[in-house]
């Protein structure tokens, strides 16, 4: 599978690299394309657009490294963040002040995006992951943004040793050095193409798939400011329009790549708790049937014991209906009154508590909310007839006006305000899945008056 998905990307990339290789000879045989336009409002803009496709691209990695910890993403979202600051600090705001043909600038947008490049190009080669990832988040996010105001000091501090663009008989003499400069930003784009190439190859991650496509377009891009460098903030050339392609490209994939990771970590999640809603309730149920058929062959009297079968066979039935009421998409009320009323009655068996159960037929619960709510009342009233030494208990779900409400109450002995819960682990337990839900739960309770357990779900 993996093989098939490297043969379709090469095929595409083959494709896309034949036209664009293709659109350049056609550019260098053709000399009266080769020209700079001044639209410095143009130019503004596309240089607004790049800066907020490169933040976002910055943002978007930022989030996927907070989800998986990847130094990948790490040296993604500081490259791009670099990238993003130098459109922003050398040319939009200089073209704002009307400073846009400042040579400072002009190196210092050079220097900024090849640093910023040279992050992202380096990114397909890291491995591993990263332990403490807000701190290195924040810290990479904090060198960043330092490192493109020390470009700044520096081109400022070299301002009169950088080599000047002088015009000639309306052409520019364009100096060695920022031939230079464009080469290595180009050989910085080859590097990233063949990296995320090679990346996709190796673990065929749809990432890697758009940051290949969009760096091969950067990468020609930069083929054309070698022939036609930009000597001035306003200057416009062909090469602008790959470039804004490069980066439209760059932000379709870091979003489909943050959306599956989404997806991928909801269905983790997903899978966790179908898990321990297996242990905590069917498995218990499966456990007894076990049990008692066991005692059956150790020779137990059939007359008590399969009774009692019958019973956990059962409850383990109405667990696994339940179950899949949880998954379900569709809401449905009398699943989780069967379910509750169930337990009621398998708890209340022996006659060692009454417990009194009121439901709201109005109330609307979804799935995820009816399974955590049982659980948490299920978890209340064993607590009840454990450790309150109650005789009587009252479980009532329904509404009110800030929002619906289900409480767990008793008439135990109850407990001191500032003495710990006899419940323990198992409140800790409820008020996970209470507010895994979006619910807050509240316990009051007295020496001698009982214990109330009250959860509010608003919305």
């Amino acid at each position: 599978m993996r093989h098939e998905r490297f043969e379709r990307f090469l095929w595409h990339f083959v494709l896309l690299f034949a036209l664009l290789a293709a659109s350049l000879v056609l550019f260098l045989s053709q000399p009266d394309l080769q020209k700079r336009y001044s639209l410095p409002e143009l130019k503004l803009v596309l240089a607004t657009v790049f800066m907020v496709a490169g933040a976002l691209v910055a943002v978007l990695s930022a989030n996927r490294f907070s989800l998986e910890g990847r130094r990948y993403d790490l040296f993604l979202c500081c490259g791009f963040l670099i990238d993003a600051a130098s459109w922003l600090g050398f040319y939009v705001l200089p073209a704002v002040v009307h400073r846009a043909d400042d040579r400072v600038a002009l190196w210092a947008a050079i220097a900024g995006r090849m640093l910023g490049w040279a992050l992202i190009a380096s990114a397909p080669f890291t491995h591993g992951r990263v332990r403490h990832r807000r701190f290195a988040l924040s810290n990479g996010i904090a060198v960043s943004l330092l490192s493109v105001f020390v470009v700044w000091v520096a081109c400022g501090s070299l301002r009169h040793a950088l080599p000047n663009v002088e015009s000639a008989g309306g052409g520019a003499t364009i100096p060695a050095a920022l031939t230079s400069a464009l080469a290595a930003g180009a050989l910085l784009h080859l590097l990233a193409v063949v990296g995320f190439a090679n990346r996709f190859r190796l673990r065929a991650d749809d990432l890697d798939y758009w940051l290949a496509l969009g760096a091969t377009l950067t990468l020609f891009a930069s083929l054309h400011f070698i022939f036609t460098p930009l000597t001035s903030a306003g200057d416009v050339s062909q090469g602008d329009y790959p470039r804004l392609l490069g980066y439209g490209v760059l932000l379709v994939g870091v979003w489909r790549a943050i959306r599956w990771s989404e997806f991928a970590r909801a269905v983790a999640e997903e899978r966790a708790r179908v898990a321990r809603e297996i242990h905590d309730g069917l498995a218990q149920y499966l456990f007894a049937i076990s049990t008692h058929a066991s005692l059956l062959e150790a020779g137990a009297d059939p007359a008590r014991t399969i009774p009692r079968l019958k019973g956990a066979a059962q409850a383990a039935q109405q667990e696994a209906r339940f179950a899949i009421l949880a998954l379900s998409s569709a809401a449905g009320r009398a699943p989780f009154d069967a379910a509750l009323r169930r337990y009621v009655d398998v708890l209340t068996a022996d006659g060692g508590l009454e417990v009194d159960l009121e439901i709201d037929r109005e109330i609307d619960l979804r799935p995820d909310e009816q399974i955590e709510l049982f659980r948490i009342v299920q978890e209340g009233l064993a607590n009840v007839r454990k450790h309150a030494g109650a005789r009587r208990a009252w479980v009532t779900i329904g509404a009110r006006p800030d929002g619906r409400v289900v409480t767990v109450r008793d008439d135990g002995s109850g407990f001191a305000s500032d003495e710990a819960s006899p419940a323990g682990q198992g409140l800790v337990n409820m008020r996970e899945r209470a507010a895994a839900i979006g619910g807050d739960l509240t316990l009051r309770s007295s020496p001698g008056a009982g214990t109330a357990l009250e959860i509010l779900l608003r919305g």
